[in-house]
C-alpha cells in the first residue's frame, strides 16, 4: 500500500510533492548582521526534497530577537541573504515559507540595548534562564508591557516583514504564534493581564494574532499564509489550560479566513498527565476544517499512521530532518535514519548542520 506521507497535497495555492514537511528549526548560524550565509544556503538546498520547508524562525525587528545569531527579515542585507536561500531551494524544485517571529518577553536587553527591556503583553517575568547576545546563560529579565500604540506598530512590523519575505522570493509565510513567544503570550491569561482591547476577553486575547494574520493575508493572499499554534505548550512558561476557549475562538476565525494551513504542535505526554487534555486537543483540531500540519516527536511510522487516520494532512519533522537531509527518500525505501547530534543543534559551523550524509554517500 502506498505511503500517504509520500503522496501530493494541495496546500493553499500550491500542490506539494509530498506531505513530509521540514519543521522550523532554530539553528543560530546567521552572521554578525543576522544575515543568512553560504552555509545556510547549502543547509536548505540539501533539504529541498521536503514537500515544504518552513524556515527557522526569523525576527521581524531588532526588538523581536531573543537568541544569538538568529536571522532577521528587516534589513536589506538580510533580504539579500534570504534571496540566495530561496533561489537555491527553487533550483531544486522545492517550496519554502519563511516563519515570522517576535519572541516578546523571551528575550534579553543585550540583543537590543537601544530599545531596552524585552516587551510583553504584561510585565511578568518568565521562570528560567535565557542566553544573552554573548551566549551567557542568565535569568530572564522582567519585561515591560507594550503600550497600545506600540502594539499597532508591531502589527506594522509584521506586515513589512511579510513584504520583505515576498521580495526575498519566498513562496509564503508562517506566523509563529506558538512556543511561548509574543503572540502566544497574548493568547494566554497567565502572561496577558491587560485591561485594554488586547486583554481580558477571549476576543481581546486573540485580537493581535488575527490582526497580524489579516495583514499577512493583505500582502500574500490566504493561500500563501500559515500559522503555528501550540495550545498546551510549556515552552516560555505560558502553560494555561484556561486558554482553550481562546483557541476555540481563534480557530473559528482562522477557518473563516481559509489559510493555507494551521501548524499544530501536539501536547507532550511527558509534560501532561491528565489524559483529558489529549481529548480536548482532538476536539480542538476537529474544529478546524482546513489543512493541518502536525508537529512534535513523530517518527516516519507514527507520522504515516497519523496521516492515514486523518488526524493531520501532513507532518512536520524537526530532528529527523536535521540529521537526514534526504528524509523523504529514506521514508520511501524504509532506510535507516542517521542519528542526530544534539550538541551541534545551536550555533557552530558545518558540523551537525551540512555534513550529515545522504543515502548515496553512505552506500558509496
Amino acid at each position: 500500500m502506498e505511503n500517504k506521507l509520500l503522496t501530493p497535497l494541495r496546500l493553499g495555492d500550491y500542490t506539494l510533492k509530498n506531505r513530509v514537511i521540514m519543521a522550523p528549526l532554530t539553528r543560530m548560524r546567521a552572521d554578525a548582521d543576522l544575515v543568512p550565509t553560504k552555509l545556510n544556503i547549502e543547509y536548505y538546498r540539501q533539504r529541498s526534497s521536503a514537500g515544504l520547508i518552513i524556515t527557522e524562525a526569523s525576527q521581524i525587528s531588532r526588538l523581536a530577537q531573543g537568541s544569538p545569531m538568529t536571522p532577521g527579515i528587516y534589513s536589506d542585507k538580510q533580504l539579500a541573504g534570504w534571496e540566495k536561500v530561496t533561489d537555491a531551494v527553487h533550483q531544486e524544485n522545492g517550496r519554502i515559507f519563511l516563519q515570522l517571529w517576535h519572541v516578546g518577553r523571551i528575550s534579553h536587553s543585550s540583543f537590543h540595548p537601544g530599545e531596552g527591556l524585552p516587551v510583553a503583553p504584561s510585565a511578568i517575568r518568565p521562570e528560567g534562564n535565557t542566553l544573552t547576545s554573548e551566549w551567557k546563560q542568565v535569568p530572564f529579565e522582567t519585561p515591560r508591557a507594550l503600550e497600545t500604540s506600540e502594539i499597532k506598530a508591531t502589527v506594522r512590523d509584521y506586515k513589512q516583514a511579510a513584504i520583505n519575505a515576498k521580495k526575498a522570493g519566498f513562496d509564503g509565510v508562517e506566523l509563529h504564534s506558538a512556543n511561548g513567544y509574543l503572540l502566544n503570550q497574548f493568547l494566554h491569561g497567565k502572561t496577558n493581564q491587560r485591561t485594554d482591547e488586547y486583554g481580558g476577553s477571549v476576543e481581546n486575547r486573540a485580537r493581535l494574532a488575527l490582526e497580524v494574520i489579516d495583514q499577512l493575508i493583505d500582502v500574500w493572499g490566504t493561500g500563501k499564509v500559515g500559522i503555528r499554534l501550540s495550545p498546551f505548550t510549556f515552552s516560555g512558561d505560558v502553560h494555561d489550560l484556561d486558554a482553550l476557549p481562546v483557541y476555540e475562538y481563534l480557530l473559528k476565525e482562522l477557518d473563516f479566513r481559509q489559510l493555507a494551513y494551521v501548524h499544530f504542535v501536539r501536547a507532550r505526554s511527558t509534560e501532561i498527565e491528565d489524559q483529558m487534555v489529549f481529548e480536548k486537543e482532538k476536539e480542538l483540531w476537529n474544529r478546524y476544517s482546513g489543512t493541518i500540519i502536525a508537529a512534535d516527536g513523530f517518527t516516519p511510522e507514527t507520522a504515516e499512521e497519523y496521516v492515514e487516520n486523518g488526524l493531520a494532512d501532513a507532518i512536520a519533522f524537526g530532528r529527523s530532518f536535521i540529521s537526514n537531509p534526504d528524509l523523504p527518500k529514506r521514508i520511501e525505501i524504509n532506510a535507516e535514519l542517521n542519528a542526530y547530534d544534539r550538541t551541534t543543534f545551536y550555533g557552530g559551523g558545518e558540523k551537525g548542520y551540512t555534513d550529515y550524509p545522504f543515502l548515496q554517500e553512505q552506500n558509496a
